[in-house]
C-alpha cells in the first residue's frame, strides 16, 4: 500500500518515526511533513508564498508550510499516485474533543479526505516519555480497514491510552466537549509594544458516556469519525457499529 505521513510535530519528531518503521518494511511509505513543529495550527494552508521541499531522505521530504500543505502538495504530484492512505501522527499527547479545531494533526487528515483520500489522524494521550509502539502497530495491522472505510465525507481521529498494548480495546467514540477557561496577562515592552500571554488550567470536560475523552479515561483507543465537510450532517458513526479493529 502506498501510504503518506505527516503530522504537526515536525518530521524528526518520534511519533512519526515509530510510524515509519512499524510500516515502512512492508509498505511503500512516503513522508511530507513540516521541518518544524507546528502545533496548534489548525487548518491553515500557505497562499501568498511558495511551500518549499526538502529532500532529507529515502522518500521524505520536509515542508516549511504546514501540515495541511504537506498533504496538499503530496497528493497534487510530489508523491506518486496513487495515494491510498494518509496517517497524520502519531501526535505527541492527545487530540481530543473540540480539540480537532485547533489540531494540526487532525488538519492533516482532514485535507486528505478532502482531497478523496481515505485518513486517519493518530494521538497518544500520555505525557513524556513517549512510548508509541502500540499505537504505530495497531496502525500496522488496520490499514486494510482504514483504506475501506475511508471516504471523502470524513477522516478518522484516533487516540491511544498512555499505557495501550495490543490486547487494548477499540471502541467507536464522539468528540467530547472540553471548554477552556483561558486568562490573559500582558506585558509592555519598552517599546510600547504590547505582548500578550495566555495561561490557565486543563480545559473542563463534559464526561459524556461513550465520547472519546472518556474512553481514553478509561483506558482504551477512541475512534471517532469526524465530518470533513461542514455541510455534512449525515450521522456517519452507525456505519462503523460492528466493524472489528484488531
Amino acid at each position: 500500500m502506498r501510504i503518506l505521513l505527516t503530522n504537526d510535530d515536525g518530521i524528526s519528531a518520534d511519533g512519526i518515526g515509530a510510524l515509519i518503521r512499524a510500516l515502512a518494511p512492508v509498505h511503500d511509505v512516503w513522508v511530507v511533513a513540516p521541518e518544524t513543529e507546528k502545533s496548534g495550527g489548525s487548518h491553515s494552508i500557505t497562499l501568498k508564498d511558495s511551500i518549499r521541499l526538502r529532500l532529507v531522505g529515502d522518500r521524505r521530504f520536509s515542508c516549511r508550510g504546514t501540515p495541511a500543505d504537506c498533504v496538499w502538495v503530496a497528493v497534487l504530484g510530489i508523491v506518486p499516485s496513487p495515494i491510498e492512505l494518509v496517517i497524520s501522527g502519531i501526535n505527541h499527547g492527545p487530540n481530543l474533543g473540540t480539540d480537532i479545531l485547533y489540531s494540526g494533526t487532525a488538519a492533516g487528515a482532514r485535507q486528505g479526505a478532502l482531497m478523496g483520500v481515505p485518513s486517519v489522524a493518530m494521538s497518544l494521550n500520555a505525557r513524556p516519555p513517549f512510548d508509541f509502539t502500540a499505537a504505530a502497530e495497531f496502525a500496522a495491522r488496520n490499514l486494510e480497514i482504514f483504506r475501506e472505510l475511508g471516504t471523502d465525507d470524513h477522516f478518522l481521529n484516533i487516540n491511544f491510552p498512555a499505557n495501550g498494548n495490543a490486547e487494548t480495546e477499540p471502541q467507536i467514540t464522539f468528540p467530547s466537549r472540553r471548554i477552556y477557561r483561558e486568562t490573559l496577562s500582558t506585558h509592555t515592552a519598552p517599546s510600547g509594544d504590547l505582548f500578550c500571554f495566555m495561561s490557565g488550567t486543563p480545559p473542563d470536560t463534559h464526561p459524556e458516556q461513550g465520547s472519546d475523552c472518556m474512553v481514553v479515561t478509561q483506558g482504551r483507543i477512541s475512534i471517532s469519525p469526524i465530518h470533513a465537510h461542514p455541510r455534512n450532517w449525515v450521522s456517519i458513526e452507525e456505519s462503523y457499529r460492528g466493524v472489528r479493529f484488531r
